[in-house]
């Protein structure tokens, strides 16, 4: 499905990378992954099942029979299903984020993981968002993009969503586990976090999401007048 165009998103924690890809797919029709989300459901189900990241042959075990499904519900909101239960409010914590983080760093995790993200590739087109995207996932993708923030910013607005959602959470704490997150991305061994070298830069810290998501829309119509 190479020829299915894909628009990359990638960018550290906080950058508003899902709320940009979800509003760029369901406005095009095209199909959305959320490789965080998934990244943390996997996760998720691991812990719940007692499977260490250590465990090499456990984890590919897990990877087969677990059932991971992404749902549009009534309310506009992308909701994560494990084998039939909806698991949304629990990835979506502080812990949720550090759990994945865990995870996320262990080759035999990425690698089952990889074919699983790439046969979201659909007609008529496909929306990723991640910290590996462009360079890993959909090296091929029609266009990529980077987004950042500062971390402060990128602090406040996990504080406000999960303050929102009814979590008791602390902002200071949070901006710490934010900067702890982008050093372990950056510098993990396997698909670490970083720009892909033809990727757009757009630093979402002082615009609204209206002027982002018009922004690389703008960038993604031209890029598709140019497949021939």
């Amino acid at each position: 499905m190479t020829d299915v165009p894909v628009l990359a998103i990638d960018g550290p924690g906080g950058s508003g990378k899902g709320t940009i890809a979800f509003k760029i797919a369901t406005a095009r029709n095209w199909q959305i992954l959320d490789s965080g989300a998934l990244y943390r459901a996997f996760s998720f189900a691991a812990d719940q099942n007692g499977v260490s990241p250590g465990d090499t042959r456990a984890l590919q075990a897990l990877f087969r029979t677990i059932v991971i499904q992404f749902k549009i519900s009534s309310g506009s909101e992308l909701r994560v299903q494990v084998n039939g239960t909806d698991v949304t409010e629990q990835i979506r914590s502080a812990e949720g984020g550090v759990l994945a983080s865990k995870y996320a760093s262990v080759p035999t995790v990425r690698n089952c993981l990889l074919s699983r993200q790439r046969q979201e590739r659909k007609a008529p087109g496909l929306v990723a968002d991640g910290r590996d995207m462009g360079t890993v996932v959909f090296p091929d993708a029609t266009l990529k993009i980077y987004l950042t923030a500062s971390i402060r910013v990128r602090a406040e607005r996990r504080y406000k969503q999960l303050k929102g959602k009814g979590f008791d959470v602390n902002l200071a704490r949070i901006e710490q586990e934010v900067s702890d997150r982008d050093d372990k991305d950056s510098s993990r061994a396997v698909s670490p976090m970083r720009p892909a070298e033809d990727s757009i830069l757009v630093d979402t810290s002082d615009l609204r999401i209206a002027e982002v998501v018009k922004k690389i829309d703008s960038l993604l119509e031209d890029s598709l007048e140019l497949i021939p």
